[in-house]
């Protein structure tokens, strides 16, 4: 692959990734009241998403899949950005190849276990106590699968790819620096919204809802990041 190719193949996926991910978001929103079901009581999770039938398992693959673009797209960014003063994209491009194999992990949760555990749940001659262990075990399925591996070290280790990839940016030929500064500015926005993980398990801990604000911004990013690369041919603007 010669650098136009890579200058191309880069910003597609870019901009591929950042609007397809949003596909399924948007379905999730309608036909699954997502995200705000998360913190809805277990027994109407289950019940709801037994009723989405298999339209929803597939949305919920679909959004899985999806977030596995970001691998190709954050390892064919390396390659633009390298530099000698930037060993450090090394590592911050494998805790962006991490966190997608992460957050794929924990969104294929509600492809292959919560199906099963509604179905048992829904069933008309599911005892009292069948139903019981059934709440116990999305919980924990729930907890470790969502909130540990897919948001909190997931979004974590995607933090620290934000901040490899926009550091190298504000000192690189192929992106003006206000590029890399609007990546960094989603940064505190991450972590602020991380408190919403510890507030599961921590009471009265103080919850910043700062995430969904960071999420977008981090998009548009992405989508900047992509179209300025699709504007590049051989590290030359085709349009200033």
């Amino acid at each position: 692959m010669n650098r136009t190719q890579l200058f191309r193949a880069t910003g597609i996926l870019f901009v591929i990734f950042a609007v397809s991910i949003n596909i399924p978001y948007w379905l999730l929103t309608k036909n699954f009241e997502y995200d705000d079901i998360l913190r809805r009581p277990p027994e109407y999770v289950l019940t709801r998403f037994h009723a989405g039938g298999t339209g929803l398992i597939l949305t919920w693959f679909a959004f899985a899949i999806l977030a596995l673009l970001f691998i190709p797209a954050s390892t064919l960014l390396q390659k633009l950005l390298s530099r000698e003063d930037t060993p450090y994209l090394a590592t911050a491009t494998l805790m962006g190849v991490i966190s997608g194999v992460l957050q794929a992990a924990g969104l294929m949760r509600w492809v292959f276990v919560i199906p099963v555990l509604a179905r048992i749940y829904v069933n008309p001659t599911a005892t009292d106590s069948t139903r019981a262990a059934v709440l116990v075990v999305f919980q924990a399925v729930h907890q470790y699968g969502g909130v540990v591996i897919g948001e909190q070290l997931g979004q974590t280790l995607l933090v620290g790819w934000t901040i490899g990839v926009g550091v190298a940016m504000l000192q690189s030929s192929v992106f003006k620096p206000w590029v890399g500064w609007m990546g960094l500015a989603s940064v505190p926005l991450w972590i602020l919204g991380q408190s919403e993980f510890f507030a599961t398990v921590i009471e009265r801990a103080p919850v910043f809802e700062t995430a969904p604000i960071g999420f977008m911004l981090w998009e548009m990013w992405l989508i900047v990041v992509g179209v300025f690369l699709l504007r590049k041919n051989g590290g030359r603007l085709i349009v200033a």
